[in-house]
């Protein structure tokens, strides 16, 4: 249960039956607990879970930063594996204002939301210090699909990065959730020196991607897919640049281009 992987047999036919093995990736229940209470259960591949506790509670508003996180536990239980944390006394307000129960499939972004007014908070305003050549954001792109270890495995993950572009550094989780796939590189990048950042995912844009996006403070968001209306609305009310249909070779701009040069 705690292998990113696993793989089974199966029979291929291609005009022909013949005896086959696929590997597939694996996705367990994932508890995330703060004071020994349950606030959020998602079905995740079971790696890298300590960024992926970071990254959600960032990406939630729970923390403000890794400090706010006095102990972090992953155990492993019959059922999953819980991580287990346990915040400042700061912050426990913060969890009791943003409260809410989550099981559901890897692809569910807002399913257990209180009400209306949550699932459609206005997002976080992003500063505007970034400027990123073209080229650069598509050689990102490019960088992105070849540190998709698990992905060139199965087929069947996502994945996020997080571009530096002052350090020329990019660094990448996967996830057979989007959403967790975005939270794990949030908890990972957010170990290292703050530097304006850019998120690529290899995904949908969708409302909820550019929440955390905004919260976690990048000036840019590139996808290789089709952003919704609403993601194209919120990231330009964040003032957030939003590249999509991106290639190695070009993509889209729809808000915010100043930083692209456009």
């Amino acid at each position: 249960m705690n292998e990113p992987k696993f793989t089974v047999p199966t029979v291929v036919w291609r005009g022909a039956s013949a005896a086959g093995m696929r590997c597939l990736p694996e996705e367990t229940a994932i508890a995330l607990t703060y004071d020994r209470r349950s606030f959020a259960v998602m079905m995740a591949s079971p790696q890298d879970l300590e960024d992926f506790a970071l990254g959600f509670s960032l990406s939630e508003g729970i923390i403000e930063t890794f400090a706010d996180i006095l102990s972090l536990e992953i155990i492993t239980l019959a059922q999953g594996i819980e991580c287990r944390m346990e915040l400042a006394p700061g912050r426990r307000e913060a969890l009791d204002q943003r409260r809410r129960y989550i099981a559901g499939p890897a692809g569910c972004g807002l399913c257990g939301m209180d009400s209306l007014d949550q699932a459609i908070r206005p997002p976080r305003l992003v500063p505007h210090t970034l400027r990123v050549a073209p080229a650069a954001i598509a050689a990102a792109v490019a960088r992105l699909a070849t540190q998709q270890h698990l992905n060139h495995e199965t087929r069947a993950v996502h994945a996020a990065g997080i571009f530096t572009p002052a350090a020329n550094h990019i660094l990448v989780r996967e996830d057979v959730g989007r959403h967790n796939a975005l939270d794990k590189a949030i908890g990972a990048a957010a170990r290292l020196p703050q530097a304006p950042r850019v998120v690529l995912v290899t995904s949908r844009v969708s409302i909820e991607l550019i929440q955390k996006a905004a919260m976690f403070g990048a000036e840019i968001f590139v996808a290789v897919s089709v952003p919704s209306a609403r993601a194209v609305r919120d990231a330009e009310q964040a003032g957030m640049t939003l590249v999509a249909i991106a290639r190695d070779d070009g993509f889209e701009v729809f808000t915010h281009g100043e930083r692209l040069g456009f």
